[in-house]
């Protein structure tokens, strides 16, 4: 089965089961400043997982396109990506475990016909310090599954990763209990990290077993369901969110939510009795193209070929939603994996327009399925095509500089450098050498080795919470700041026109950014207009509302919103109105925002545009603050 028939599969199977299905959200998330990109499928329902009602309902079914960019140095095993699609779906506050496992075991093993003697599951073995019980409920509901279709169901105490590598599993065993740090949600992690009124619960995955695959002992003396080594794959997730952490331990919600996650491409291989997600139908025809062009085999090139066909993927998926290569953060990460699949196509011997050979490919098999990847085809090739030709005069400029720099013999130092400036491939360092017959140190390895981990810790700290995501971005400060947002936008497109439209936001305690299409830098003149127009409607004392309307009302009538945001039968839109009713702003938007503009003046606070720059082609970003 193809991974287009299970997405439509899956969207069908819960469509009928009461779920509206609604559109993914973008890769780069508008309303969380947290993270740089939508790393997970219920990253955009936070704000209805908290308690906000949703315009489609309660029973919600999606599938989400996800990036995850801490996952680039994991690509080039059989399972890893950095852009991928997480199947969901969501209870807010109507079914529970009851009806989700059994709806997510009969998806899998009759709509897909996953072999349920090959399925693997894991529950939470409790909290005893918070009272927190085991959560036998869900246990039970997986035994009498087990049962129907006559599998031995037996039952193990895990505890923790470690401990599964030192006892393994039993053959009669398929349900196992795991503590917080595997089956547990939240934003804060186990139970005891908690702060009080932050929500959390217990989670239970589905696993399913290639017996091909041999355990690595590299990963644990024994293997089990939760091991890395690949024998197992985890197909899904389903988190009960049923406890609040409170000031006497931990009560149950009043209000209490599913949130499933599934990953598309993982399902697929399963259906294809393949533990290699490489040979879906959404990867194996760049792999296949990649195969024609340099006359090499997969089974003898799978890394090199893996890491393009992964890294190709998310780069194109970023164009669609209208990311650029640059040196700062979203646009540095897009740059990052288009230069490493051009240095792995260096493996395959292809040298030259690696974007005309695969981007066509990659975006036909999303095209009928996604009409913005259609539609953002020709740019997303021309954006991609001028970042190759910018990196292969940087590799050539890397010659140059290892013929200045190399003098005598070739260095662990002297690779890290290349590689790390200019992107120059260490296999080319050593052949450059060769070429020139300059010796190379013995130890250049383990000395390269160490500078490239010095350089991975200095980069976990400088993105440190950039890429966890999670309950953020609700308190006063980023209210004020949303609010502040809203009031800019409408002061641009005032002040510079209205061809003005958002290409992103971000937003911290400490600052708002806005991305918006203009061509030219904005005067001082225009700067303070903005600034003028913003702080006259904050001291305005503008009333904030909110309402639920159809979509194309909301378009027609002339509310705007961000680049590329898809939407769907009803949009939340926010207005700013005077004591009059004259409409200052009327935006689509998830929120959260503050009642009244004049907030955003409390302590003597004005609006001030700190910084005003280029972000891109055709794109200005504004860097501005309350102080």
């Amino acid at each position: 089965m193809t991974a287009q028939e299970i997405r439509s599969k899956y969207l069908n199977y819960f469509q009928k089961n009461g779920h509206a299905v609604i559109p993914r959200a973008q890769l780069v998330p508008q309303e969380d400043a947290t993270t740089l990109f939508t790393g997970s499928g219920m990253q955009p329902l936070i704000p209805y997982l908290l308690g906000e009602e949703h315009p489609e309902g309660t029973r919600l079914v999606d599938s989400q396109t996800c990036l995850r960019a801490e996952d680039i140095e994991e690509v080039g095993d059989n399972r890893h990506t950095t852009f991928f699609e997480m199947l969901g779906n969501w209870s807010l506050g109507d079914y529970f475990k009851k009806e989700q496992i059994p709806w997510f075991w009969a998806f899998l093993t009759e709509e897909i016909g996953l072999d349920p003697a090959r399925i693997f599951v894991t529950c939470f073995i409790g909290e005893k310090e918070f009272n927190i019980p085991k959560d036998e409920e869900s246990a039970e509901l997986w035994e009498g599954l087990f049962k129907k279709s006559g599998i031995t169901h037996g039952r193990a105490d895990i505890g923790s990763e470690e401990d599964g590598g030192k006892r393994g599993i039993k053959d009669d065993e398929r349900i196992f209990f795991y503590d917080s740090s595997k089956n547990w949600w939240s934003r804060s992690g186990k139970p005891a990290n908690m702060p009080e009124g932050e929500p959390g619960g217990a989670d239970s995955e589905m696993f399913y077993l290639f017996p091909e695959v041999q355990h690595d002992p590299a990963y644990g003396e024994k293997c089990h369901v939760n091991c890395d080594c690949g024998r197992f794959i985890e197909l899904g997730n389903s988190v009960f969110m049923e406890y609040v952490r409170t000031k006497d331990g931990f009560e149950k919600l009043p209000k209490q939510n599913v949130d499933y996650g599934g990953g598309l491409e993982r399902i697929a291989a399963a259906s294809n009795n393949s533990p290699d997600v490489f040979t879906i139908s959404l990867l194996k025809p760049i792999v296949e193209q990649l195969e024609l062009a340099s006359g090499k085999s997969y089974a003898e090139n799978t890394q090199p070929m893996r890491i393009i066909a992964d890294h190709m993927r998310a780069a194109c998926w970023l164009g669609v939603d209208g990311i650029v290569p640059s040196n700062n953060e979203q646009g540095y990460v897009m740059r990052r994996l288009v230069r490493r699949a051009i240095r792995a196509a260096l493996d395959l011997g292809i040298h030259s327009d690696l974007m005309g050979l695969v981007v066509e490919t990659v975006l036909d098999q999303y095209k009928d399925d996604y009409p913005e990847v259609a539609e953002q085809s020709a740019n997303v090739l021309k954006v991609l095509q001028k970042e190759e030709q910018i990196f292969r005069q940087t590799l050539k400029s890397g010659v140059r500089m290892f013929k200045k720099e190399v003098d005598g013999k070739l260095t662990g130092t002297h690779i890290f450098k290349l590689y790390d400036t200019y992107g120059f491939p260490v296999e080319l360092s050593l052949e450059e050498a060769t070429k020139y017959k300059i010796a190379v140190d013995d130890a250049w390895q383990s000395e390269f080795d160490n500078l490239m981990a010095e350089q991975k810790e200095r980069s976990r700290t400088a993105t440190k919470g950039q890429f966890k995501g999670g309950l953020g971005g609700h308190d006063d400060i980023h209210k004020k700041y949303h609010t502040a947002t809203h009031l800019m936008y409408r002061a641009l497109r005032e002040v510079l026109g209205d061809h003005v439209l958002q290409r992103g936001s971000n937003i911290t305690p400490d600052r708002l950014r806005f991305d918006f299409e203009h061509t030219e830098k904005m005067t001082p003149e225009q700067i303070k207009q903005v600034e003028d127009i913003v702080n006259k409607r904050i001291e305005m004392d503008l009333s904030v509302s909110w309402e639920e309307i159809p979509t194309e009302k909301a378009l027609k009538d002339g509310a705007y919103g961000a680049f590329g945001d898809k939407y769907g039968d009803t949009v939340k839109v926010y207005s700013m109105k005077d004591k009059a009713g004259k409409a200052y702003s009327f935006e689509i938007c998830g929120g959260p925002h503050v009642e009244q503009t004049s907030k955003l003046a409390e302590d003597g606070k004005k609006f001030k545009i700190k910084k005003e720059q280029s972000s891109s082609a055709g794109v200005r970003r504004i860097k501005a603050v309350l102080l």
